[in-house]
């Protein structure tokens, strides 16, 4: 008999940049799957990232309970859009490897994106 072991999922507080260059950001316990949903990969996306396709994770932080997740989303999206770019950009310092590139062509590719204009042939 085999067991399955769900991974334990943790509360994730994240920005996505949208296709218009704006950000948008939100919470949710598994990040990938959110992430399809804003794509159309999957259903129940938030209004506001499906006419801004495709959308990016460029920033995500763990948070210990959705409470404290939700706070955290409420004090990013109090920040300035140029004091969210220096948040993103020290992340991404930390972590270089965190945003592939084949992960980002991935999703644009599944979003058509040269027909939007987001990338260029």
């Amino acid at each position: 008999m085999t067991i399955k072991i769900k991974p334990v999922l943790v509360w994730q507080v994240y920005m996505v940049r949208c296709a218009d260059d704006t950000l948008y950001t939100g919470v949710a316990k598994d990040v990938d799957k959110r992430l399809a949903q804003h794509n159309g990969l999957a259903p129940q996306g938030a209004i506001y990232t499906r006419s801004r396709r495709p959308v990016i994770l460029v920033y995500q932080e763990s948070a210990s309970n959705r409470s404290t997740a939700c706070r955290r989303e409420y004090e990013l999206k109090q920040l300035s859009r140029s004091d969210k770019l220096s948040l993103i950009h020290q992340a991404n310092l930390s972590k270089p490897n965190e945003s592939s590139p084949s992960q980002v062509k991935r999703i644009v590719k599944n979003n058509n994106a040269h027909s939007m204009g987001f990338l260029k042939k």
